[in-house]
């Protein structure tokens, strides 16, 4: 069986990053056919299949794992013998997470990691949904709830707590509910129900059963600014609302929804320097925000 070109190893480790020939053709310079072609030559130089394509895009087979492990290899020996920046990190790394953690914890950990390696992209897909199963294209994920994932590692980040919001305009023509049952009389502004795809953040709304929904959607900026613009009672995170004045926090005591942040990635994509580089800067990120995380702030 001939060797497997160190080039078609690289393409490989390239469409693996990304899930998609189109997306690796363009970081590597090359064109779709090039690329469709390179990884027809290094199936048939390992004698099988090394990616089955999905309905995420392409993914590893065990064979194109193996792979993509020597072409972790190749890549870091070549990074070695380029390496003129006194080791500064470089490449794409791609990340999924809920839109009020991509804003307030991430962003801001990016930044700071990336003054010190201009020659590092982070690309930030906001999602709120359950952890994939095949991670297509993305290299980390950041859920709410516990995942059941496979092949994959899942490391808890820290939690969040959830508390019901009202803005001090329409409590004030309202009134300001004093128990759990007069909150039942208002309306709601959260996720819309029958989109939820995350099992945690269904739970609060079974604290508050006979709320009739006034506003919901799928992203919690619009829950922040509905509440405030008087839509209803807001189930929000508190490290988002407590940063509006008009924003009041109701019934801390009887409702405190705490949910947990956790980050789930292929043990492939964590043996790469810029890869673990995020994870580090997101989990001191978040150990750093820990008291807004938890309403102390």
């Amino acid at each position: 069986m001939p060797l497997p070109d160190p080039q078609d190893l690289l393409i490989l480790l390239a469409v693996s990053n990304s899930g998609r020939f189109t997306s690796a053709a363009d970081s590597l310079g090359l064109n779709h056919t090039t690329v469709s072609r390179r990884i027809a030559a290094l199936e048939k130089s390992l004698g099988g299949h090394v990616l089955l394509r999905s309905s995420g895009g392409w993914e590893l087979t065990d064979l194109g794992r193996r792979a993509v492990r020597a072409a972790e290899g190749v890549a870091e020996a070549v990074a070695q013998l380029a390496d003129d920046d006194g080791g500064a990190l470089t490449g794409v790394v791609r990340m999924s997470a809920t839109d009020g953690f991509s804003a307030y914890i991430a962003a801001p950990a990016f930044a700071r990691l990336r003054a010190a390696n201009p020659g590092l992209s982070i690309e930030i897909v906001a999602a709120t949904r359950r952890a994939s199963q095949t991670r297509s294209g993305l290299d980390l994920e950041v859920v709410v709830g516990e995942p059941q994932v496979h092949r994959a590692e899942a490391v808890r980040l820290g939690a969040y707590v959830l508390g019901l919001y009202g803005a001090r305009s329409y409590l004030e023509e309202h009134g300001r509910p004093t128990s759990v049952d007069e909150v039942l009389a208002h309306p709601l502004v959260y996720f819309i129900d029958s989109m939820l795809q995350v099992d945690s953040l269904d739970a609060p709304r079974r604290l508050l059963p006979s709320m009739r929904d006034s506003l919901s959607s799928t992203n919690v900026f619009v829950h922040v600014e509905a509440t405030r613009a008087g839509a209803g009672l807001g189930l929000l995170p508190c490290f988002m609302a407590d940063r509006h004045p008009d924003l009041v926090r109701l019934l801390p005591e009887d409702i405190a929804e705490k949910l947990d942040y956790w980050l789930v990635a292929r043990p492939d994509s964590l043996r790469q320097p810029a890869v673990a580089a995020v994870v580090r800067a997101l989990r001191q990120a978040t150990a750093r925000f820990e008291p807004e995380l938890l309403g102390r702030g």
